[in-house]
């Protein structure tokens, strides 16, 4: 009876290793299975996508047909089953675009600025591991962290670089401070950043630059990079009044105009006003810019300084008279604009999101660390509804300068 014990202990320990055995076949052979059935239904559909855009089958004869195949390419797809391959058709003179790479893309973009992310934030390798499986279905082994880091720097670069294509009407300016290690002290950084809403109404993130403070200096070089790289067609710059920036402003682009940030013109009156009157000053200021057009604007503004100055706010008054015309210059442009031309807040709100992204990191190793996650966030939000859905109708604006004409 003593040694029956044992030897019904190996009994079961025995078959609990088959049944693990067997349990880890099964879990293959169903990842397999899983992975085959989405291989083949993506297949299907880029397939059918093809076709759609051909308006007929693979060999299909029909007069309705626009284009032809010319083969096809293949794409590795990073999904929770495993790699599967795609076969993109390519056609003779349509491009083939889908969704299906298209989402694979923005997902591609998030998953590197994460990758980013994780590694400034001091994440260990093994977390890292498990955070990429999480995100991409695949695990990033220790070993190629650093190398996939170069990849991703190197992708993100490029992009910067890229030249710039098409008009835009209207660009908004702005740079944000982030703390950097140097030489063993936090120092702060800047980077600067330019959007855009071309001729056709589109938001576009039109470039991305590290400053070494928002200077004369720093604002020049942001300049000439966007000029370097083909930006054209300005008619308008918003940004708030940054030292340096409005001169940098005229010597690149002489033509076009400059809206001074209405919001941030307040904050600067308020900054010499009581707190007990900040409310009445305010609405005081909103009423310059409610006005039907600039004549009445500017009435406003000689109306409202006279007002201040009768409320022993003599600061106040100077800086209006001295600052609002620079807030005025967005009356040249269609009224359906002016709520999203006379203030910095397009860009502000993807400010305010790197903010919220970059305080997890703390004081980034250098600068060019603090671009990257910077450019990487942008160039995943400019890969979202945010630049892909139309932001203004530019029609008014044609009109407008036909009438002129």
């Amino acid at each position: 009876m003593h040694n029956s014990k044992p030897a019904r202990s190996n009994k079961e320990a025995k078959a609990g290793q088959i049944i693990r055995i067997e349990q880890d076949q099964l879990n293959k052979h169903l990842d397999k299975v899983v992975r085959g059935t989405v291989e083949r239904t993506l297949n299907s559909l880029l397939d059918a996508e093809a076709d759609r855009l051909c308006q007929a089958g693979r060999y299909e004869r029909t007069e309705a047909r626009k284009d032809t195949r010319a083969g096809h390419y293949t794409r590795n797809l990073e999904t929770k089953a495993g790699t599967v391959k795609l076969r993109v058709p390519k056609l003779r003179t349509l491009t083939f675009e889908t969704a299906i790479i298209e989402r694979y893309r923005r997902r591609e973009s998030s998953v590197e600025e994460a990758l980013i992310e994780m590694y400034l934030a001091g994440i260990s390798v093994r977390r890292v591991e498990d955070i990429t499986e999480a995100l991409w279905g695949t695990r990033v082994s220790p070993s190629t962290v650093s190398n996939l880091n170069k990849k991703v720097y190197g992708r993100i670069d490029k992009w910067l670089k890229a030249p710039i294509e098409g008009k835009f009407v209207y660009v908004f300016l702005d740079g944000i401070w982030l703390k950097r290690c140097w030489a063993g002290e936090v120092k702060n950084v800047s980077v600067l950043v330019a959007i855009g809403v071309d001729q056709y109404g589109y938001r576009q993130v039109l470039g991305i630059k590290e400053g070494a403070k928002e200077d004369q200096e720093s604002w020049i070089a942001f300049m000439r990079y966007l000029k370097e790289r083909g930006l054209t067609g300005v008619e308008l710059f918003v940004s708030d009044k940054c030292l340096g920036l409005v001169d940098s402003l005229a010597d690149f682009y002489p033509k076009a105009k400059w809206q001074r940030c209405t919001v941030h013109f307040y904050r600067n009156v308020f900054t010499v006003v009581p707190k007990s009157k900040v409310k009445n000053v305010a609405a005081m200021l909103k009423a310059i810019h409610a006005q039907e057009d600039r004549a009445a604007a500017e009435e406003k503004v000689i109306a409202v300084t006279k007002k201040l100055r009768s409320m022993k706010l003599s600061e106040a008054a100077q800086l209006v008279e001295k600052g609002a015309a620079e807030t005025l210059s967005y009356y040249a442009f269609p009224s359906q604009h002016w709520r999203s031309i006379r203030t910095n807040n397009p860009l502000e709100r993807l400010m305010r999101e790197i903010r919220r992204r970059t305080r997890v990191v703390g004081a980034f190793p250098d600068g060019k660390s603090a671009l990257m996650l910077v450019a990487a966030r942008l160039r995943h939000v400019a890969g979202t509804k945010w630049g892909t859905r139309r932001y203004m109708n530019m029609d008014r604006l044609k009109e407008i300068k036909c009438s002129i004409a």
